[in-house]
C-alpha cells in the first residue's frame, strides 16, 4: 500500500477554507507557542478572547518572564489545566535567561523549554519557522488513522510513534508547513467523530472511506468513567472579607484561590465548622447550585452564605478583603459560587 495523500488537492482545499484566527494572521513563534497551549483541550472559539488579552498584558517572552505568577494565572483564569499557564511563565523564563527573549528556532533547543512536548515544537518549528515537522495532535492522528486504515490504538505510544513517522512523510517538499496545518484543520473541521466524507478532498484515496468504515476509525481505549463528587462549600464573610485557601504546587487546583469545602458531611456545615476550627459562624442564606467538571471529575458544589461570629486565624486560608478578590485566580466552580455570593452582597457590585 503507497503511504502517500494528495497534498495538492489538500492545499487547495485549506487555502479556499481556512479559518481565520488571531494567531494565523502573524504567525510568529511566541504567539504560535502561546496559541497552541491555549488550544489544548479547548476549542478555538473559546481560545480567540484570551488569546487576544493575553496578547495585550504579555505581548513577548520577556513581559511574560517578568509578571508576577498570580497575575499570569489571572489572565488564565477560565481555560482551566493550570499547569499549561504556570509552564508558559517558566518557559518564558528560560526563553528570557537562556535564548535572550527569543523562541529559538532549532529542536534541541525547543525540547529544554518547560513544557514543550513533541507536538508543541514540531508546532513552532512549522508554523512559525516553516520547517519540515509534522504537528501530530488528535486531528491528525484521526485523519491519517481513517486513511490509512490503521487498526492500531491510537492511544498508544507505538501507535502515536508510527502515525508520526507517517506525518512526516506526508509532508510536502516545497510548503511542509501548509500541509502540516492543513491535517489539523481537516481532521478539526470535516474529519471530526462524524466524518463530512463527501466534502473531504483527500475522500478519494481514504481507504476508511472505500470500505464505508469511517465511522469505527481511529481505534482508541475506552475514556476513564467520570468521577461524581459532592462538596459542601463554606463562603464565610467577616467584616466585608472572605476565607480562601490558595491550592498548593502539585495539587490539581495549584495557584488558585478556593473556599472551604467539604465531602460526605453527615451534619450541619456551620456545626462541622464549629468542630473542626472553633469558629462560630450564623448561617445567612442558602446559595444557588453550582455544576464544575475538571479533568474526570464532576462536582456538584452545594455552597453556603455563613458569618463568622469573630475573625479566626485558620492554618491554611487567609481572611481575604472583598475589593482584592477580584485580583486573585479561583478555580472554574468557586469563581461561580463567589460571583453567586457578591450578587446577593450587592447587585451593583462588579469585581470581574
Amino acid at each position: 500500500m503507497e503511504k502517500s495523500i494528495d497534498t495538492a488537492a489538500l492545499h487547495k482545499w485549506f487555502d479556499e477554507n481556512r479559518r481565520t484566527f488571531p494567531w494565523r494572521e502573524n504567525p510568529t513563534p511566541y504567539r504560535v507557542w502561546i496559541s497552541e497551549v491555549m488550544l489544548q483541550q479547548t476549542r478555538a472559539s473559546v481560545v480567540i478572547p484570551y488569546f487576544e488579552r493575553w496578547m495585550e498584558l504579555f505581548p513577548d517572552p520577556q513581559v511574560l518572564s517578568r509578571a508576577p505568577l498570580e497575575e499570569v494565572i489571572k489572565a488564565w483564569e477560565g481555560l482551566g489545566y493550570y499547569g499549561r499557564a504556570r509552564h508558559l511563565h517558566e518557559g518564558a523564563r528560560q526563553i528570557d535567561s537562556q535564548f535572550s527573549g527569543k523562541v529559538p528556532s532549532r529542536r534541541e533547543h525547543l525540547e529544554k523549554i518547560k513544557g514543550l512536548g513533541p507536538y508543541m515544537v514540531n508546532a513552532i518549528l512549522s508554523f512559525a519557522f516553516h520547517q519540515r515537522a509534522a504537528a501530530v495532535d488528535g486531528n491528525v492522528l484521526r485523519v491519517l488513522a481513517r486513511h490509512f486504515l490503521i487498526e492500531e490504538d491510537i492511544g498508544r505510544s507505538a501507535a502515536k510513534k508510527n502515525i508520526q513517522v507517517l506525518a512526516d512523510e506526508m509532508l510536502d517538499a516545497k510548503r511542509p508547513w501548509v500541509t502540516a496545518e492543513a491535517l489539523i484543520e481537516l481532521g478539526a473541521t470535516l474529519c471530526q467523530s462524524k466524518p463530512l466524507c463527501d466534502v473531504c478532498p483527500l475522500q478519494s484515496s481514504c481507504l476508511a472511506f472505500k470500505e464505508d468504515r469511517a465511522e469505527e476509525f481511529p481505534v482508541k481505549s475506552k475514556e476513564q468513567p467520570v468521577t461524581m463528587l459532592t462538596r459542601s462549600v463554606a463562603v464565610i464573610e467577616e467584616n466585608n472579607s472572605i476565607l480562601l485557601r490558595k491550592g498548593v504546587l502539585g495539587k490539581i487546583m495549584a495557584d488558585l484561590y478556593e473556599f472551604p469545602y467539604f465531602e460526605g458531611l453527615d451534619r450541619p456545615l456551620p456545626q462541622h465548622i464549629g468542630t473542626l476550627w472553633g469558629l462560630s459562624t450564623s448561617f445567612v442564606r442558602s446559595l444557588p447550585l453550582v455544576q464544575h467538571s475538571f479533568t474526570r471529575y464532576q462536582a456538584q458544589l452545594f455552597p453556603i452564605h455563613l458569618r463568622a461570629l469573630e475573625r479566626k486565624e485558620i492554618k491554611d486560608y487567609e481572611w481575604i478583603p472583598l475589593e482584592r478578590v477580584g485580583e486573585l485566580p479561583f478555580s472554574a466552580g468557586h469563581k461561580r459560587v463567589l460571583e453567586h455570593f457578591l450578587k446577593r452582597m450587592d447587585p451593583q457590585l462588579t469585581l470581574f
